[in-house]
C-alpha cells in the first residue's frame, strides 16, 4: 500500500531521518523529518494554475506546534490549539525567508508549506527540523523550487562553535545563531549574541554553512530516488516591444523622480509616472500587472545602475554615510521612560514601562511554562508611510521586527536579581523610510536608559544593503525603503561599542559570499559606532534612579516556613497588607518578597507589616499589642504580626485582679513583656511588668510598693 523512501544520516552527533510515501500522500510533497526524537511533518502544495491577474508569488508558510507532541493538553477553556503563538509566527518567518528567493522566476501559482510538530524530545528544537523538512518537501514535490537548502543552529561555548546545541547547551552559549543556505551560498541569518566580535559572528555563519552540507546532500539523494517530475513553467510572452514603449514613456521621468531627495516628493513623482504608463497602455491587451511589472524592472535598472556606476544613491549620499540623526529622551512627561529617535525620514517613538512580577508574561510552550520579564512590542501604523488603511492586530512583520529588536537589546539587560522590574517597551513607528526595526533598537536603548533600567551599554542598529551585478557589487549603509525593495540584501546589525548583539540577514539572490559578508560587517561596525555617538548626545548611560513615575521595588527575604503566614488563609493577610498600604507584593517560593510602591512611606509600611508577621518573639522584650480576646483566666493579646500570647489574670496588674474585665476589654491597646515561650510555641505575657502609661519596665521594688 505504501511506497516508502527514506534517507538517514548522522548530523552533529544525532540521527537525522527523512521519510516520504507513508503520510500525507495527496500533498505535492510530504516528508516526515526526525532529528533525535523530534519529528515534524512538512508538506508542500501548489495550485496547478496561477490566479488571473496575480503579479506576485503567493507563498504562505505555516509552522504549527501540536501540544500532544510534548505530551501536554492545551491550557485555556477550549482545550485545543488556537491562534499562532509568537514562536510559531517567528518560525514560519524563519522558514519563509530562505525558501522564497529560490522559486522559479515567473512562477505565480499559490503555494503553501505547512510544518507540523508531531513529537518534541525537548532537546532538539523543531525550527531547524522544520526548515530542512520544508526544503525536502519542496524538492520532492516537482514544484519549480531551485533548492534544496538546509539550515543549522550555531552556539559559541568556551570559544568553540557547537552545531545544533541542546537546550541546556544553549543556556551556556554566548551565541544563538540560525543560518540557512544552499550548497553555494548563505541565504538567511538570524542571531542573538553577547557582544561578540564581527570575526566571531562571521565565523559562526560560515561554520554553520559548512556543517549543513551533508543535509543538502541527503535531500538530493532522496530526491534522486523519488522526486516527482518537475513542473513546466510556461515562458512568458515576448514583451520586448512593450518594454521599449515603457522606456520611451517613463525613463526620463523615472530618472528625474529618483533624483528627488525628499521621499514624499519622490513618491508623488513616481505616482505620476505610473499613471502616464497606465494611460499609454490603456488600449493594450496586457493586464495592468504585467505593464507595472515592466515599469518596476525599469525602476530597478535605473536605481541599481546609478549606484553601481557612480556610487551615488537616491538621496544623494555615498555608500557609507548614515542619514542625519536626532535623538531625544524624556519626551512624554508621565511615561517611565521615553525616546524619540529620528534618522532621516525614519522615526520611532519608544516608550518604556516598569512593572512588577505580577506583570510578567506567562508563556506556555512545548518545553514547559516560563515567565518573560522583558517584552518589546513594535507597531507600524499606516500613517507612518503616508497611507490610510485599516488598523489590524500585529502581523508577522510586526512580531518579527519586535523580536529582532528584543534580541538586540536583551544581551545588555541587567539580571532579574539586580533589577527586579518587569520591563515592557513599545515602539510606535511614526515615520518610515527604511529600517524602522533598527530605529526601534536605538530608541529602545535610549528609552530604557531614560527610565533608569541599568543597561550594560547602549545599543544601536543599522541596516545594510547590497547591489550586485555580475562580479561588481556595492554595500550600502543605512538603506532607504526603495533601496531595500530594489536591492539584493537586507543585512541588519545591532550591537554596542564592544561587539555585536544581533544579526539578521535576508538575501534576494541565490546566495552571498564570505567576502561580501565581511565587507558588510566591517562597514556596519563603522556605521553603528557613528550612530552610538549621535545617541550619546541625548543620553550616554542609564539614569542612576528609576523614573519618579515608576513603582519603587524593595526586595526582602523571609524564612520559607513563614510564607504561609504572610499569605494567610485564602490570601487574607497579604490582601489586607496590599489594601492597607496600596503596594503590590510578589512572594516567590524561596521566600523572596518584592514590594512595589509609589511612595517610600507605603513601602516602609508594607515591609513593617511583613516583618512583624515573620518576626519571632524574644523573651524579655516589650511589645505594643491589642487585646483580641478576654477569658476568665486572662486576656489574649496580639503583639507581633499574627502572634497572640496570653496575659494570665495574675499578670494583668500589680494588684490582685478580681475579674479580667476590670482591667482590659477586647480592642484595648496595651504594652506587654514576653515572659517565656513553652515547647509548643505558646507565649506567656505580662502587663504588670510594664508601666502602661510610660512603657517603662516596673522594677521589683516598684511592684512591691
Amino acid at each position: 500500500m505504501f511506497e516508502i523512501h527514506s534517507k538517514e544520516i548522522t548530523w552533529a552527533g544525532r540521527p537525522l531521518k527523512f521519510e516520504t510515501g507513508r503520510i500525507a500522500r495527496q500533498a505535492d510533497g510530504a516528508v516526515l523529518v526526525t532529528y533525535g526524537e523530534t519529528s515534524v511533518l512538512c508538506t508542500a502544495v501548489a495550485q496547478k494554475a496561477p490566479k488571473p491577474g496575480v503579479d506576485f508569488f503567493p507563498l504562505t508558510v505555516n509552522y504549527q506546534e501540536k501540544t500532544f507532541a510534548a505530551g501536554k493538553i492545551p491550557g485555556g477553556f477550549f482545550k485545543r490549539e488556537g491562534r499562532p503563538s509568537e514562536k510559531e509566527t517567528l518560525t514560519s518567518r524563519l522558514i519563509d525567508r530562505p525558501i522564497r528567493p529560490l522559486f522559479a522566476s515567473g512562477f505565480r501559482n499559490e503555494t503553501q508549506v505547512i510544518c507540523t510538530v508531531l513529537s518534541h524530545d525537548l532537546e532538539n528544537d523543531p525550527d531547524i527540523v522544520s526548515l530542512v523538512g520544508a526544503s525536502a518537501a519542496l524538492t520532492l514535490s516537482g514544484i519549480p523550487f531551485l533548492g534544496p537548502i538546509a539550515g543549522a543552529r550555531v552556539a559559541y561555548i568556551d570559544g568553540e562553535y557547537v552545531v545544533n546545541p541542546s537546550h541546556a547547551e544553549l543556556q551556556a552559549s554566548a551565541l544563538d545563531l540560525v543560518v540557512a543556505g544552499t550548497s553555494t551560498g548563505v541565504l538567511m541569518v538570524e542571531s542573538e549574541a553577547s557582544e561578540l566580535s564581527e570575526e566571531v559572528m562571521l565565523g559562526a555563519v560560515m561554520h554553520g554553512h559548512k556543517e549543513m552540507q551533508p543535509v543538502i546532500d541527503a535531500i538530493i539523494d532522496l530526491a534522486e530516488a523519488c522526486a516527482k517530475e518537475p513542473w513546466e513553467v510556461a515562458e512568458g510572452p515576448d514583451l520586448s516591444a512593450e518594454m521599449a514603449k515603457v522606456e520611451d514613456v517613463a525613463r526620463s521621468n523615472l530618472e528625474a523622480a529618483y533624483a528627488e531627495v525628499n521621499k514624499q516628493a519622490r513618491v508623488e513623482k513616481l505616482d505620476q509616472v505610473r499613471t502616464s504608463v497606465a494611460d499609454a497602455f490603456e488600449e493594450s491587451e496586457h493586464e495592468t500587472g504585467v505593464v507595472m511589472g515592466l515599469l518596476k524592472k525599469l525602476e530597478k535598472d535605473i536605481v541599481r545602475g546609478a549606484i553601481i556606476d557612480t556610487g551615488k544613491r537616491i538621496d544623494g549620499r555615498d555608500t557609507r554615510t548614515v542619514r542625519p540623526i536626532v535623538s531625544e529622551v524624556g519626551v512624554l512627561p508621565l511615561a517611565h521612560g521615553s525616546a524619540l529617535f529620528t534618522r532621516g525620514e525614519t522615526q520611532a517613538l519608544v516608550v518604556t514601562t516598569l512593572g512588577t512580577g505580577q506583570d510578567e508574561q506567562i508563556i506556555d510552550a512545548l518545553e514547559g511554562e516560563y515567565r518573560q520579564h522583558f517584552m518589546l512590542h513594535y507597531n507600524f501604523p499606516p500613517f507612518s508611510v503616508g497611507e490610510a488603511s485599516f488598523l489590524r492586530s500585529p502581523g508577522r512583520r510586526e512580531i518579527g521586527h519586535g523580536k529582532l529588536a528584543w534580541r538586540a537589546v536583551n544581551p545588555v539587560m541587567p539580571d532579574k536579581e539586580e533589577f527586579p522590574y518587569t520591563v515592557r517597551v513599545v515602539s510606535e513607528i511614526t515615520e518610515s523610510n527604511g529600517s524602522s526595526s533598527m530605529a526601534t533598537v536605538c530608541g529602545t536603548s535610549l528609552s530604557m536608559m531614560d527610565s533608569g533600567v541599568p543597561l550594560k551599554r547602549p545599543v544601536a542598529g543599522i541596516a545594510m544593503g547590497l547591489i550586485k551585478e555580475e562580479d561588481a557589487y556595492v554595500v550600502l549603509s543605512d538603506i532607504l525603503g526603495d533601496e531595500d525593495h530594489l536591492g539584493d540584501m537586507d543585512f541588519k546589525v545591532a550591537g554596542t561599542d564592544i561587539g555585536v548583539t544581533s544579526l539578521q540577514m535576508d538575501i534576494k539572490i541565490t546566495g552571498i559570499t564570505e567576502e561580501i559578508m565581511k565587507v558588510a560587517l566591517d562597514q556596519a561596525r563603522d556605521g553603528r559606532l557613528h550612530i552610538l555617538g549621535e545617541m550619546g548626545k541625548a543620553l550616554s548611560q542609564s539614569r542612576e534612579e528609576v523614573s519618579e513615575n515608576a513603582p519603587r521595588i524593595t526586595t526582602i527575604s523571609i524564612p520559607r516556613d513563614k510564607i504561609r503566614e504572610v499569605i494567610g488563609t485564602g490570601g487574607k493577610v497579604i490582601r489586607e497588607i496590599t489594601e492597607t498600604t496600596g503596594c503590590k507584593i510578589d512572594i516567590e517560593d524561596d521566600g523572596t518578597i518584592k514590594v512595589a510602591a509609589t511612595t517610600q512611606d507605603a513601602s516602609d509600611a508594607a515591609i513593617k507589616m511583613i516583618r512583624d508577621i515573620v518576626a519571632e518573639p524574644e523573651v524579655g522584650v516589650v511589645y505594643d499589642g491589642t487585646v483580641v480576646k478576654v477569658v476568665d483566666f486572662g486576656a489574649f493579646v496580639n503583639f507581633i504580626g499574627t502572634r497572640d500570647g496570653l496575659v494570665h489574670i495574675s499578670e494583668l496588674a500589680p494588684h490582685r485582679v478580681k475579674t479580667v474585665a476590670d482591667v482590659v476589654n477586647e480592642g484595648d491597646k496595651v504594652k506587654v513583656k514576653v515572659l517565656g515561650i513553652d515547647d509548643r510555641g505558646k507565649v506567656r505575657l505580662s502587663m504588670k511588668a510594664i508601666d502602661q502609661a510610660t512603657g517603662d519596665e516596673v522594677t521589683d521594688e516598684q511592684a512591691a510598693s
